[in-house]
């Protein structure tokens, strides 16, 4: 650890509140579960002070977790890109309601010409069948091809067995707007992301789109890769041909008495017995517990896969060093609990940090307001979508104006700007949003412990 960042977590944790920091650890070890050594951490801000940092397990074979450790959070990145964006439309650089094509001319093909930024940003610009570009796993690593391809493709309509509101664009849309950050900034994306907002949060060293290559051994891995770490290039490679998806696991006798003791069990008990009678005397699973959040059988199967499959259906190993250093930004982010909370701190105070504005209080309005609410054809949930961010997924509180982004693995990060709150939670459990419950958990478990300290 530098001595910058040794100054930094002594400055982060001269606020902390004994009391929550205390509830939140205990939360957090218990839904380490049996999936040990995996573990994550968890960093809460609140009025621009860091209130509670909590870790559990191990990051790496001889790495514990922190608040500062690197980890690949999927679509968790997608609110960092967001918020860059909205950075550039305070500096005048962007407009919502200009096309696309004005800023980055190649994107005017194949009726694209009158998109615009708010449009992709509410994912309403029928841009996110990923299936209908041809790329296979070499292009989809190249950031060149990819702004090229996603420049040619053409707008598709979802599969519309029901009526949809959006269309959650899971990959296409880091391209495009990532793309288009370039065209206006005369920058790399890393460069802009750096310039305009990491460096001035403080962070720059702690979130990326393309993991330097100096950095890559620094970030968090699922426990399946710890032995393998030092293995050469070609075992490597043979790994990564093996790799198998996450697999849903029947919950223990001991898993679901660790539910039961949560701080919402009650609440969840009382909607799922509300939703269906004979869940009155059972032990709620981790699924019974994700459907409250997500709709399970409001799942679209073809508009999933074209949303996250690509054509060549081969898939692209995430975790692999290679991967991490290319640029997919709406699926590779990197960053560290700590980055991410501090982001959205500076939401949670209105585009403010530290006496500077980040985004002034006309795009903030933009940009925290809801702007379409009803089902999405991708995800089985009504997102209640903003500017790039979804709604904050709580069933147990009123978090109307909280918003955020979680990420494919159950990561996530969100503010609440009523409550002045912003919380992030990253982890290497191989899970997916879809059979997890962690980051549910710990929303409404702090949720209920800043209601109840009335802060």
């Amino acid at each position: 650890m530098t001595n910058n960042h040794k100054k930094n977590s002594d400055d982060n944790s001269k606020n902390i509140n004994p009391n929550i920091q205390q509830q939140l650890q205990q939360v957090l070890t218990d839904l380490q579960l049996d999936d040990a050594p995996a573990g994550g951490a968890l960093v809460v801000y609140q009025a621009g002070e860091c209130i509670a940092q909590t870790s559990v397990g191990m990051a790496q074979t001889n790495k514990p977790w922190q608040a500062d450790t690197l980890s690949l959070n999927f679509s968790t990145g997608k609110g960092v890109l967001a918020t860059l964006t909205h950075v550039l439309v305070s500096q005048q650089l962007l407009d919502y309601d200009t096309p696309i094509a004005h800023y980055w001319s190649e994107f005017a093909t194949n009726g694209k010409a009158d998109i615009t930024l708010r449009a992709l940003m509410l994912h309403q610009a029928d841009l996110f069948a990923i299936n209908s570009i041809d790329a296979d796993s070499e292009a989809l690593l190249n950031w060149q091809a990819m702004k090229e391809k996603v420049a040619a493709m053409s707008p598709i309509k979802p599969d519309q067995h029901q009526k949809y509101e959006s269309a959650y664009s899971a990959l296409v849309y880091g391209w495009i707007l990532g793309a288009l950050i370039e065209a206006v900034t005369d920058m790399t994306l890393a460069q802009a992301l750096r310039h305009y907002l990491t460096e001035p949060l403080g962070i720059a060293d702690s979130c990326y789109f393309g993991v330097p290559a100096s950095k890559v051994d620094e970030v968090a891995k699922l426990v399946k890769d710890f032995e393998t770490a030092n293995e050469s290039a070609d075992q490597d490679s043979e790994l990564r041909s093996k790799r198998h998806k996450p697999t849903l696991k029947p919950d223990s006798e001991q898993t679901l008495a660790t539910y039961a003791n949560l701080p919402s069990y009650n609440c969840w008990q009382k909607l799922a017995t509300d939703s269906a009678a004979d869940l009155a005397n059972e032990k709620l699973t981790a699924i019974q517990i994700n459907r409250l959040y997500f709709d399970h059988s409001a799942i679209n199967a073809n508009n999933y896969r074209a949303a996250l499959v690509p054509a060549n259906r081969q898939p692209i190993d995430y975790h692999n060093s290679q991967t991490m250093q290319a640029i997919i930004p709406a699926a590779n982010g990197v960053a560290s609990a700590r980055a991410l909370a501090i982001i959205y701190a500076m939401l949670a105070n209105g585009g403010t940090w530290n006496g500077k504005t980040l985004i002034d209080s006309d795009t903030f309005a933009e940009l925290s307001t809801p702007q379409v609410s009803g089902m999405d054809a991708v995800m089985p949930v009504n997102m209640n979508w903003r500017l790039g961010y979804h709604q904050l997924f709580s069933v147990c509180t009123d978090t109307e104006d909280g918003f955020g982004h979680m990420g494919y693995n159950g990561s996530v990060a969100w503010c609440e700007p009523t409550r002045k709150l912003s919380f992030a939670f990253v982890h290497n459990f191989d899970v997916t949003m879809l059979n997890d419950i962690r980051q549910f958990v710990l929303t409404e478990a702090l949720l209920e412990m800043i209601d109840e300290t009335g802060d």
